[in-house]
């Protein structure tokens, strides 16, 4: 062979080496990669050639899959009672990979990947059964979801209900909603419809009981009065705070406290201030506790822990920051820098409420695969214990007092039924130029065991500055929802 052929075929062999690695690099490095790329559009049309397991609420499916007629995906998402439970399921959409909510973070096991259902999909296979997804099966509770989702009705806002003894999650709304229904279908006007949606100003997709923070307003006073008693700056809730009316917050050139009430507030017992929302008391206690203390309360709570509160689906940190004296002082009563999500703030609730134990919050009890074998059940477990029992029980005593005397007492009260509560108005905008926002926490106690612990907050009820209030417009909700959870026990 002559020199130049040789080189030739040295050429063409290095390229043939270079082909075969590149293949091989292709099949086997990449091949994970490849095959769950959002642009790979087989992975879009298998995870729709078969029905996806449901996601189940009192042992019904709120979800199902309906044939299409299309050339590519053969199933597509339905939803029952859509808008209510939209910010539970989220959308599982044909158009695009990443559903959201527990569509999303339960998909693989919703369309049978997961590995945990290698054994049935192998025994579908071999019987030539078509393979079917597992089955989610949530703690969510259909009354209370509904008694949520109607009390808030056109407004803007967010429910939370948990059962304090285990965590477990029986009602999440948020409204104004949608209707996964309408943009899951492969068309482009489910499309436009998705984009309509996603820039709404209301922003009817965000999970508002989740994802969404507010200032807590007066229901964080719940947390300052837990710390003033556990760090022993008061011996009990009815022990005088010898606060000044008004209050002035350490470190300004005067900048005051005020109340909207001035008759009790002076040297008020934690009870009153509870009673009558005295922000000077919880601004002083605050600052007593200090801002390293007020931040281990806090978290003990469940603040500042990023991104690691899931239940699965993830949920947006509560955030008490790292303050001066006087920022610190305002947070003590839910103001300043002070965020919280409506999940949060029921959490506070249940913690008072299970005797000063903090249960982490979860939504699905059971993974169920399609021959109805659970594959997964959740074990209820302690996060935390924010504080001690005797804390508790006073903190009790206090809330339950804030119900019987307060102004949120003919909204919130039930016949036989000891229930705590908490109002919150929450200033909004510079200066407090918007409306306020509208909260109330509370739980409801039957034979000394609580089912049930509720968060509602009130972004926007289409109503005046003077008809805000936490008692007038929250209240109600959490009332509504206390009693479905009570009559369904």
């Amino acid at each position: 062979m002559n020199k130049p052929m040789r080189r030739v075929a040295i050429f063409s062999g290095l390229l043939i080496l270079a082909l075969l690695a590149r293949a091989n690099w292709v099949q086997f490095v990449q091949a994970d990669e490849l095959s769950s790329h959002k642009d790979n559009r087989r992975v879009l049309i298998e995870r729709f050639a078969q029905p996806r397991g449901d996601i189940i609420v009192d042992g019904e499916p709120i979800t199902g899959s309906a044939e299409t007629d299309s050339d590519d995906f053969r199933y597509q998402r339905t939803y029952t009672d859509g808008p209510m439970w939209a910010p539970v399921t989220g959308a599982a959409r044909l158009f695009e990979e990443n559903s959201t909510m527990l569509e999303g973070v339960e998909d693989d096991f919703l369309t049978g990947d997961d590995d945990r259902l290698f054994f049935n999909n192998t025994i579908d296979m071999l019987t030539g059964e078509d393979e079917r997804g597992g089955n989610v099966v949530t703690t969510l509770n259909t009354a209370a979801q509904r008694a949520a989702y109607e009390g808030l009705g056109d407004a803007r806002g967010a429910v939370a209900a948990i059962d304090p003894r285990t965590g477990a999650i029986l009602a999440l709304v948020s409204t104004p909603s949608y209707d996964p229904s309408d943009v899951v279908g492969n068309s482009l006007d489910a499309q436009d419809r998705y984009n309509a949606l996603d820039q709404a100003e209301d922003r009817p997709m965000i999970n508002r009981a989740l994802r969404e923070t507010y200032p807590p307003g007066s229901t964080f006073k719940i947390v300052t009065a837990a710390a003033a008693l556990e760090n022993g700056i008061v011996d009990d809730v009815d022990t005088e705070t010898d606060t000044p009316d008004p209050y002035e917050l350490p470190d300004t050139d005067g900048s005051m406290v005020q109340n909207q009430t001035n008759e009790r507030c002076e040297d008020a017992t934690v009870r009153i201030a509870l009673v009558d929302s005295c922000n000077s008391v919880f601004a002083k206690l605050s600052d007593e506790v200090g801002n390293e203390g007020m931040m281990e309360a806090a978290e003990s709570f469940g603040y500042n822990r990023g991104e690691d509160l899931q239940i699965p689906i993830r949920v947006a940190e509560s955030v008490y920051p790292e303050d001066n004296r006087p920022q610190n002082a305002q947070a003590g009563f839910g103001q300043a820098s002070n965020q919280a999500t409506p999940l949060q703030m029921a959490m506070v609730a249940a913690s008072v409420a299970n005797n000063g134990s903090l249960m982490e919050p979860y939504m699905v009890d059971q993974l169920v695969a399609p021959n109805l074998n659970v594959v997964e059940q959740h074990e209820p477990r302690e996060m935390s214990r924010p504080m001690s029992a005797e804390t508790a029980q006073q903190l009790q005593s206090a809330m339950e007092s804030v119900v019987e005397d307060g102004p949120s007492g003919p909204a919130a009260a039930i016949d036989g039924v000891r229930v705590g509560g908490k109002t919150g108005t929450a200033q909004r905008g510079e200066n407090n130029s918007e409306n306020p926002f509208a909260w109330f926490i509370s739980y409801a106690m039957v034979d000394d065991e609580s089912p049930v612990a509720v968060a509602v907050v009130v972004e926007d009820a289409g109503v005046g500055r003077d008809q805000i209030s936490g008692s007038g417009l929250a209240a109600p909700i959490a009332h509504d929802v206390m009693q479905a959870v009570l009559e369904s026990s």
